[in-house]
């Protein structure tokens, strides 16, 4: 867990989660009852794509997924290498899920993973 001084006590700093694309799916069954025709897996996602976030959306990254999966993002950033999420009752290993984008029709599934990468902001904070 990385951790910075600032005047008034100490503050958790961020670090990196690192974002694989597991696969791009379709269903089939949903997708003839109510997707337009000819609808194919997300082609904004492939299997195998890899990014690295903090509390910014990554270049090239759905805007979409990227609103499924940030709260994920933002408490694995803040130190999650050390917890499971819900009540560990959901994944096996800590600082690790396994998330979705909230398209019905076409969900991509992805892992996120803890790291020991340190972020960096890109702006100046107001204090």
């Amino acid at each position: 867990m990385i951790e910075r001084q600032e005047r008034k006590g100490t503050v958790m700093a961020m670090s990196k989660v690192r974002i694989t694309v597991l696969k791009t799916t379709l269903d089939e069954e949903l997708a003839a009852e109510y997707g337009v025709e000819g609808l194919q897996a997300c082609p904004m996602m492939r299997a195998g794509q890899g990014f690295y976030a903090d509390y910014a959306k990554p270049e090239g990254f759905c805007d979409e997924a990227w609103k499924a999966i940030y709260q994920y993002v933002f408490a694995l950033a803040h130190g999650g290498e050390g917890f499971t999420f819900y009540f560990d009752d959901w994944m096996r290993e800590p600082g690790k899920a396994i998330v979705s984008c909230n398209d019905g029709l076409r969900p991509v599934i992805m892992k996120l993973e803890a790291t020991d990468i340190p972020s960096e902001l890109s702006y100046e904070p107001v204090r």
